[in-house]
């Protein structure tokens, strides 16, 4: 997911684009929370902040790999701390943070329709209807298991991320014109870097 708020830094890594498989495969869940996991979540916190479209969400399989595990940082939204959510008043201060195999445990019945983009579909919104509402199940780099119940920006975030660990884009929750529109953009772009690359090096 893509917020455009902040100044993004210099350095940025790659981040696959749709069409690569890894974005359509159900992620496996994490086991071992190990120096490979937690250098994982680094360099996707440093993928997500260091881009071109700064994102406030990044799924594994963004990066091409289906580990369940995103990392978030939704403290941008603009929220009174009175009307703080329990999950952001327990995640924001850790921000940007790192979730293992986090669960929608439940959902609420009102609905918020919000234009979302995302990472692996630059140049591509569309308006997307979810849950106001959602209990989180995760656990943290450390090991702490947290359940806490999210609204406003994290909640949607949180939702558009986990879609990712099961193969879903915020893309197939649009319309079907939006969903043309989309395809049409990303057709665009790859012709483009097609251009672009020179012939000896592509494959």
């Amino acid at each position: 997911m893509v917020h455009s708020s902040r100044r993004p830094p210099k350095r940025r890594l790659r981040i696959v684009k749709n069409g690569n498989p890894a974005l359509r495969k159900i992620s496996e869940p994490i086991t071992v929370i190990d120096d490979g996991i937690r250098k994982l979540a680094s360099q996707m916190t440093v993928s997500m902040l260091e881009n071109d479209i700064v994102g406030v969400g990044l799924a594994a399989p963004q990066v091409g790999i289906n580990k369940r595990m995103i990392v978030i940082d939704t403290s941008c939204d603009e929220v009174p701390a009175n009307e703080l959510s329990p999950g952001e008043v327990l995640l924001n201060p850790q921000m940007p943070l790192a979730l293992i195999n986090p669960v929608i445990v439940s959902a609420s019945e009102d609905t918020i329709t919000r234009g979302e983009g995302c990472l692996s579909l630059p140049g591509v919104d569309g308006d997307v209807t979810r849950p106001a509402e959602v209990l989180l199940k995760a656990t943290l780099l450390d090991g702490q298991e947290i359940q806490c119940q999210c609204a406003h920006l994290l909640a949607r975030c949180l939702q558009h991320e986990i879609d990712h660990l099961d193969g879903v884009l915020f893309i197939d929750h649009c319309s079907e014109e939006q969903q043309k529109k989309a395809d049409a953009v990303m057709k665009q772009l790859a012709k483009a870097e097609k251009k672009y690359i020179p012939s000896n090096t592509r494959s």
